[in-house]
């Protein structure tokens, strides 16, 4: 599963990206709910997934077969998990103001700004999210101990 989460990221990053350029430059108000709603739902999923994997299997073994583990490695990954859980916090916020504040076929209406920004801090995030997690991976599972 972390070759799976890894590998995805490279997907949604640019679907991401193509969806809010489709809401900003083409008003494809529908179309970028699909598109995040799709995203979200399939996020989702692959944390979940890769959550009880790792539960149930863990990675330091993965990463250090000798058991150590570097600092780095670990550091790389507390860094990972602050974006990882506030791109979770602001994704649920961002879907839940636009279900409650936008109709079922959305359009521009006064609640958009606050929308907007809240889309703004959670594609940010999302992608920091995306780079300390391939930061985490090469450190601890391509550059090794």
């Amino acid at each position: 599963m972390l070759d799976v989460v890894f590998l995805a990221m490279f997907a949604v990053i640019p679907v991401m990206g193509w969806s809010i350029y489709l809401v900003k430059y083409r008003q494809r108000y529908q179309l970028h709910k699909r598109i995040q709603l799709t995203l979200a739902a399939i996020l989702l999923a692959a944390v979940t997934l890769f959550e009880i994997d790792i539960r149930l299997y863990g990675w330091e073994h993965l990463a250090a077969p000798d058991g150590e583990v570097a600092n780095r490695v670990y550091v790389a990954l507390y860094v990972h998990l602050v974006f990882a859980i506030t791109t979770l916090v602001f994704w649920i916020v961002a879907i839940g103001h636009a279900w409650r504040s936008f109709p079922a076929v959305p359009a521009p209406n006064e609640h958009s700004p606050r929308h907007r920004l809240l889309g703004k801090l959670a594609a940010i995030d999302m992608t920091l999210t995306a780079l300390t997690g391939w930061i985490f991976y090469v450190l601890a599972f391509v550059v090794g101990p």
